[in-house]
């Protein structure tokens, strides 16, 4: 069982070890695969709107030291390619082994594939991947797929995946749970644009259920065949969103 972790609440004044100790005490290091979370400022962000960067160089080396990676969440919906040659530099940064991108957009994986293949790829859960045959076609491009979360609620579709090991999962589960529309998601890729639009949320037009922090069976799911698994950071409030 290997995990990737968020970075989410962190700054870059807590060494990350502390970090990791007091949010995922439950985790051993080696059962860390990564680390996702904001480096330096950045427009390529996508799933949260970037405040501050979270990661520092000495975490990074840190992670790696130890064999953890970190993972980049380049997962904006919106990119040109002016806007990714500008980026150039910090892809060239963090280019080494055991280091990956989260990525929601196909024009950028290809990029990133043909100007840094040292790094993993991941295709975002933005990208609402849902169909076997989504999936077969996203890992023609991609390393890895994460799925949406509610997919986890579906043993039958996920015992009838070819690639299971290509497949990371949630481990719990925040306000996408729940979320019939997600336009967080598009609102966010604008708002790390830094032009001043702002992140929406469904929940401000339409209220649903929230039901706080979810934790998924993973001796079930590893049942299933599954080994990869995305584990988030709930904010105080017991939620990861709203």
């Amino acid at each position: 069982m290997k995990f990737t972790l968020s970075a989410r609440g962190k700054t870059v004044t807590t060494p990350i070890l502390r970090f990791l100790a007091a949010n995922y005490g439950n985790v051993a290091i080696k059962q860390i695969d990564s680390v996702f979370g904001f480096v330096e400022r950045c427009t390529l962000y996508g799933g949260r709107v970037f405040t501050e960067p979270e990661l520092s160089d000495r975490d990074v080396g840190v992670m790696n030291e130890l064999g953890i990676g970190l993972r980049l969440p380049f997962s904006n919906q919106y990119i040109e390619r002016d806007e990714y040659e500008s980026y150039r530099p910090l892809l060239q940064k963090y280019h080494f082994t055991g280091n990956s991108v989260i990525i929601t957009s196909d024009k950028l994986a290809e990029w990133v594939r043909e100007e840094f293949p040292g790094y993993q790829i991941e295709a975002s859960v933005i990208k609402n991947i849902d169909t076997h045959a989504a999936i077969e076609q996203a890992l023609d491009l991609y390393d890895t797929v994460v799925l949406p979360m509610r997919m986890n609620q579906d043993p039958e579709f996920l015992s009838r995946i070819v690639c299971k090991e290509r497949i990371t999962l949630f481990a719990n589960a925040g306000c996408a749970l729940t979320c019939p529309s997600k336009i967080c998601y598009p609102s966010i890729s604008k708002a790390n644009k830094f032009t001043g639009d702002q992140s929406r949320c469904s929940y401000q037009l339409k209220p649903r259920e929230m039901l706080g922090m979810q934790d998924f069976d993973l001796e079930q799911l590893m049942q299933l065949g599954f080994h990869r698994f995305k584990m988030l950071r709930s904010r105080d409030h017991g939620l990861t969103g709203y």
